[in-house]
């Protein structure tokens, strides 16, 4: 294996023969199998209807992730656990999901991508109705179950956007994108709703995991018979290039090079840190808050009840949606005029949703509405991101990485953020139960300490997406030119530079 055929590069390249490989770029064209799949219409509408379809199936990933936070005063009563084991739920759920985006991303950069989604909606489904007839004597299926759960989101978050990505282009697809991640507090703050009104209905938090695989078979349906599978880099490709695969480790130099999408992800994994602890915890924070002061009774056995989740609920769908159609409008202004304003944007709403949230913090031991007020706050202004950053990541990664671009920075954000931040905040928790056990009022108030690292992490990823603002115009132009087919041949690489 010593010819210059067979050589790996750490580059995208250009190249002019018949055939190329993923990830590089040809002005000639390919051969006529490749050619006609590269030149395949897909209609404005079945467009529009495709996103329709993966914002439905968005939401209902989103619901299922946060019915769990919904009931988690009836399972705690349900299965006698603390705080701590708690947060395993969702940790371990986090974990799945991250480790196995990568394994997804790297299949979606090269395979059908729908047949993907496919199987892995049909696990998700099998999974979360299987985790629903858990006994009480067996905590650990429930927590196994959980885990399974997180490969089929895997394979879906990793995807979708690639998908959205390779339909639209300019202005449409940051509206697209938007329709699309506006649904991630949507979702969230409908599983809180959901999950509380079926269990107090049913008097059996278990039925509250029943509901999503029942909505979630109808997204199957649709998913097979209305989803198309765009050619990769169909909407980018304007200049006649053509794009073919590079290996995956080439892939992963290629994003550790790119120092905007490192400082998103790193600004990604702070704000998922601080989204993880605080959408799982906030809940039972406030019930505890209340029954601190007098306004409501300790909860002993399920099912408990549910008016924080109604709440907190209602609050991050407003919130989420005002948010992210705020951080839409703002770009499509500013985006022109200042190169950077993206980033800026994402910062802004970090380091101003920190003081927010620390205020509510405090506030929660003494006056519950202006919790509330500044919860919805801090919201809205981290909400501003959501679909600022699927957009970043889309036009600095050139179309046929985009899948890898994803599922690396679902496993970083994750690993590093929300994997462990309610597992993080309940250990914390538990560790202060020591200082004054069986007092109503210390249950509130070491849950209450360890939510104030969450508005410390805040500020920390408002850095990290300021740093971003600084190489977001180099890098954007950069792929735009490998993207079209324009950037000019890199030098070759010897085996014994790689």
């Amino acid at each position: 294996m010593t010819s210059n055929q067979h050589r790996p590069r750490n580059r995208l390249s250009l190249r002019s023969n018949i055939t190329v490989r993923y990830g590089s770029m040809s002005s000639e064209q390919p051969d006529s199998d490749a050619s006609s799949m590269q030149t395949t219409v897909i209609s404005q509408k079945c467009s529009y209807i495709a996103v329709a379809v993966l914002c439905y199936i968005n939401l209902l990933n989103y619901m299922d992730r946060y019915t769990i936070a919904g009931v988690l005063l009836s399972i705690q009563n349900y299965f006698e656990i603390p705080d701590s084991t708690s947060g395993l739920l969702q940790t371990v759920f986090i974990c799945s999901f991250m480790f196995l985006a990568p394994v997804f991303g790297y299949l979606g950069d090269r395979y059908d991508r729908k047949l993907i989604m496919i199987a892995g909606l049909i696990v998700w489904i099998v999974t979360t109705l299987g985790s629903s007839f858990v006994k009480q004597t067996h905590f650990w299926v429930l927590v196994l179950t959980r885990a399974l759960v997180g490969t089929g989101e895997a394979s879906y978050s990793t995807i979708a956007p690639t998908i959205i990505g390779d339909l639209f282009t300019g202005t449409k697809r940051t509206l697209m994108i938007s329709f699309f991640y506006i649904f991630i507090p949507v979702g969230s703050g409908l599983g809180y709703i959901l999950g509380a009104t079926i269990a107090t209905a049913t008097e059996d938090w278990r039925w509250a995991l029943r509901v999503n695989p029942a909505l979630g078979g109808l997204g199957l349906l649709l998913l097979v018979f209305l989803i198309p599978n765009p050619p990769r880099g169909a909407s980018d490709n304007q200049g006649g290039a053509t794009m073919e695969s590079t290996s995956y480790i080439e892939d992963i130099k290629y994003l550790l090079k790119n120092r905007s999408f490192v400082w998103s992800s790193l600004g990604v994994t702070a704000m998922a840190f601080v989204t993880g602890a605080l959408a799982f915890w906030t809940p039972t924070f406030l019930f505890r808050a209340q029954v601190t002061q007098g306004l409501r009774p300790p909860c002993n056995e399920e099912p408990c009840d549910p008016l924080d989740s109604y709440i907190f609920g209602a609050i991050t769908v407003v919130t989420g949606i005002v948010g992210v159609f705020l951080g839409t409008c703002i770009s499509k202004q500013l985006r022109d005029r200042v190169p950077n304003a993206d980033p800026l944007i994402c910062a802004v709403g970090m380091l101003s949703s920190s003081p927010c949230f620390f205020i509510a913090i405090v506030l929660a031991a003494t006056s519950i509405p202006a919790t509330y007020t500044f919860i919805a706050i801090g919201e809205t202004l981290l909400s501003l991101n959501w679909a600022i950053l699927a957009d970043i990541l889309l036009y600095v990664v050139v179309p046929t990485r985009r899948a890898t671009a994803e599922a690396l920075q679902i496993m970083v954000c994750h690993l590093l953020g929300d994997a462990g931040s309610p597992y993080l905040i309940g250990a914390i928790s538990d560790a202060l139960l020591k200082y004054n056990p069986e007092s109503p009022s210390w249950d509130f108030c070491r849950l209450e300490y360890s939510f104030l690292l969450c508005p410390f992490i805040g500020v920390l990823g408002g850095l990290f997406f300021l740093m971003t603002s600084l190489y977001i115009k180099e890098d954007r132009k950069a792929a735009e030119l490998l993207a079209s087919g324009q950037a000019p041949e890199p030098p070759e690489t010897s085996t014994e530079s790689v």
